[in-house]
């Protein structure tokens, strides 16, 4: 079994984009696409309550209703278990950057729980990938030693890492939006074709919050 963790990122992206079917296509007997309980407040408990993002979160509730997503439960998880680790893996790296004495909050408890359940996994000897649109999380286990520089600019302060304990928990596999609409339109899923429809798409999934550069996508388009 492979699994495919969604970060609440990509599932918006998707969604703005109208790409959400790409999911269900992925979606196959040995492949589960799975979201936290955390994951699942960011983008449907929270935002049905919100007219602007009802329509987003009705969307991503009917993958929920149907199966295509499912919750770690139905692949032995239990909420106990995932929120114990995730409230470990929270802990460990937003305490990892300091700014002024004080450390940085670089990480939110729906990323966290993300990372936690793909170590559960990993523990069990599960190959799994986390989709995560947002750069820092994936920018501290990939190339750490840029992290200091991204969010010194970011928050326009000196910022260090205090500690290596981050590393403790292990290595992850990331994908970003681009990557899975590219994954999709390489195995002809997508519903849009022609030679512009690939850059098409990886140009929307930029635009609607992914942190990929022009580069990236003129690279992705040459494989």
């Amino acid at each position: 079994m492979k699994i495919l963790i969604l970060d609440s990122g990509p599932i918006i992206n998707l969604s703005m984009n109208s790409l959400l079917y790409i999911f269900e296509k992925l979606k196959s007997k040995d492949m589960e696409i799975i979201i936290t309980p955390s994951v699942k407040t960011e983008v449907v408990d929270y935002p049905l309550r919100i007219k602007r993002f009802e329509l987003g979160a009705l969307r991503a509730q009917q993958l929920i209703e149907r199966g295509i997503i499912c919750l770690p439960e139905k692949i032995g998880i239990t909420a106990e278990s995932l929120s114990q680790e995730t409230k470990k893996v929270l802990s460990v790296i937003n305490s990892t950057l300091k700014t002024d004495g004080e450390y940085i909050r670089i990480v939110s408890e729906a990323e966290s729980s993300c990372l936690a359940l793909s170590k559960i996994l990993s523990d069990r000897k599960i190959e799994n990938i986390i989709a995560i649109d947002e750069r820092t999380t994936r920018t501290l286990f990939e190339k750490p030693e840029n992290l200091e520089s991204l969010m010194s600019k970011k928050l326009h302060r000196k910022v260090k890492i205090a500690n290596n304990d981050f590393r403790k928990l292990g290595n992850f596999r990331f994908i970003r939006s681009p990557e899975i609409v590219f994954v999709a339109h390489k195995k002809n899923l997508t519903n849009l074709k022609g030679n512009r429809a690939l850059e098409a798409l990886l140009y929307a999934t930029k635009y609607k919050g992914s942190s990929i550069s022009d580069e990236e996508i003129k690279s992705i388009k040459k494989l």
